[in-house]
């Protein structure tokens, strides 16, 4: 059965049970598995999608354990590379990103930073592959991440692959003289479905936006807003066949509203809005969305069906601690 691959770096979340992470003898430190790439790849396995992750492992017990972490949550990765000698990090300088969420990356230096494209064999990497994943994480990296990303990019379109992407925007990573401005538009132009925000489209592919936008904005004109998102993509990148966005506002660290939108060239759809007051983690519902996403893209289904199971996907994800979600749209 053809399989969804996604490619991007391994990561490890370290975090404190305080809102100070250096407090000696009341604090316990926890660690996850991570990666936006990864977390879109145990979601779609939980919803029973035959999934492949590919990343940079080094040759340690460390990456054996987060190996056999995916692979006990459905995942196959048995197209991983083996190079180079560490994992990624980030640390949460809160408790599960419920305050400040600030996030400080230890990542230079990485198995993962410092792969070649020799090391990848794209008839391996490939094989039984209908559907390739990407973020604009990876091409944040660093120039060398960005060119390594359109090669490829390039052959996963040779092989008429469908290509996924989320925009996703940190601009903590974007440090290496280039702006998403100047490297994404031509690394999208390979995507069939682009995930993100009107906010990150706009820094990333150049879409209009307004200002003055908030939580108080009414859900009829962010549709009409993710529309003419969607309108720009659809005109400057022929290749997109959908446009998702998701709507996350919180103004403390328990509440939250989330809703989503879902464009094709012939239809659109927003999906009901969800509210709560009992969040347990943040991080990882953008990836969880996605995985609803492309696991409701490959069914049979329209466009409401579409994006209110994404949006239930990526809205149960606050409850689940850690950076996988459950698979579960609620």
């Amino acid at each position: 059965m053809p399989h969804v691959l996604t490619f991007g770096e391994i990561l490890l979340r370290l975090q404190g049970s305080s809102e100070q992470l250096l407090v000696p003898g009341a604090n316990d430190l926890k660690i996850y598995p991570g990666g936006s790439e990864a977390n879109v790849a145990v979601t779609l396995a939980k919803m029973g999608n035959p999934v492949y992750y590919s990343s940079a492992f080094p040759n340690n017990g460390l990456a054996k354990e987060l190996i056999h972490v995916l692979e006990s949550s459905g995942v196959d990765c048995s197209k991983h590379i083996q190079s180079g000698d560490r994992i990624g990090l980030y640390f949460l300088l809160s408790a599960n990103g419920l305050t400040s969420g600030e996030v400080i990356y230890d990542r230079k230096f990485s198995s993962f930073s410092l792969l070649k494209a020799e090391e990848l064999d794209f008839d391996t990497l490939f094989a039984d592959v209908d559907w390739f994943h990407w973020s604009a994480l990876t091409p944040a990296l660093s120039a060398e991440k960005a060119d390594l990303m359109a090669l490829v990019l390039q052959e996963a379109k040779q092989r008429d692959i469908t290509v996924s992407v989320d925009l996703n925007y940190r601009s903590k990573l974007w440090q290496y003289g280039k702006t998403p401005l100047e490297v994404m538009p031509e690394l999208v132009q390979h995507s069939d479905v682009i995930m993100g925000n009107i906010w990150a489209a706009h820094n990333m592919l150049g879409s209009p936006i307004e200002e003055n936008l908030d939580k108080h904005t009414e859900r009829a004109h962010y549709l009409h807003l993710s529309q003419q998102t969607a309108d720009y993509i659809f005109s400057h990148y022929p290749q997109a066949k959908h446009v998702a966005n998701t709507f996350r506002f919180i103004d403390n660290p328990k509440h939250n509203l989330f809703y989503g939108t879902y464009h094709s060239r012939e239809e659109q759809a927003i999906s009901q809005q969800y509210e709560t007051h009992e969040v347990v983690d943040r991080i990882g519902s953008g990836d969880a969305f996605m995985g609803g996403l492309i696991h409701a893209l490959r069914q049979p289904w329209d466009a409401s069906e579409i994006i209110e199971y994404a949006t239930a996907t990526g809205y149960q994800k606050l409850f689940v601690e850690g950076d996988f979600g459950d698979g579960k749209a609620l």
